[in-house]
């Protein structure tokens, strides 16, 4: 529930599937929660680590590889989904999410400045993971083929928040990853 007392967004669009979940992705999604911790930003080589920190600069990420804090704030109503990253106090990432149909045929709709990515959740043993089905641009469906593949999951490890989320192109491959694992709580 969130703050009104609504289901959120999350537990709306899985329906009875939100049980497959792990418990603790539950408690995250039923109720608006910050997350915090290192997370290790990497970027490819050569033209691929280039592209990779455009897109840093374009997201509002930090463009310098290495070990970074992160914080998330989640938000939750009946039909939206809300995450805040902060990196370092200083590099902030938005982005909304909009449910389309219910889960397991429906999608996400992740809106994040022009960029709009809709995409499938497979569970796999609890986690969440997401997989790309189309994208658009300022409104106008691009072909996946012309933008970096993508690859996210978030999953409990130990009792504890692991995600990660990459990005790759054919032929130069990984251009961007970052990953971690967060705990409850607003920290740094």
């Amino acid at each position: 529930m969130n703050a009104t007392g609504d289901a959120s967004a999350v537990m709306g669009w899985f329906g009875e599937g939100f049980g497959a979940l792990h418990p603790l992705l539950q408690a995250l999604h039923e109720r608006d929660s910050e997350l915090s911790g290192p997370v290790t930003l990497c970027f490819g080589r050569g033209a691929a680590g280039a592209f990779g920190r455009h897109m840093a600069r374009k997201l509002r990420m930090p463009v310098v590889a290495g070990q970074h804090h992160m914080n998330v704030t989640i938000r939750h109503d009946a039909t939206s989904l809300e995450w805040h990253r902060c990196f370092d106090g200083t590099h902030h990432l938005h982005s909304s999410f909009v449910p389309s149909g219910h889960w397991p045929t429906g999608h996400w709709i992740e809106k994040t400045g022009a960029l709009e990515l809709l995409m499938t959740v497979d569970v796999i043993e609890g986690g969440w993971y997401w997989r790309l089905i189309a994208a658009r641009f300022h409104g106008i469906r691009v072909p996946l083929w012309l933008i970096p593949r993508s690859t996210g999951y978030k999953r409990i490890e130990e009792g504890a928040y692991r995600f990660h989320v990459a990005f790759s192109l054919p032929v130069l491959g990984e251009v961007i990853c970052y990953s971690g694992v967060l705990q409850p709580g607003r920290q740094g």
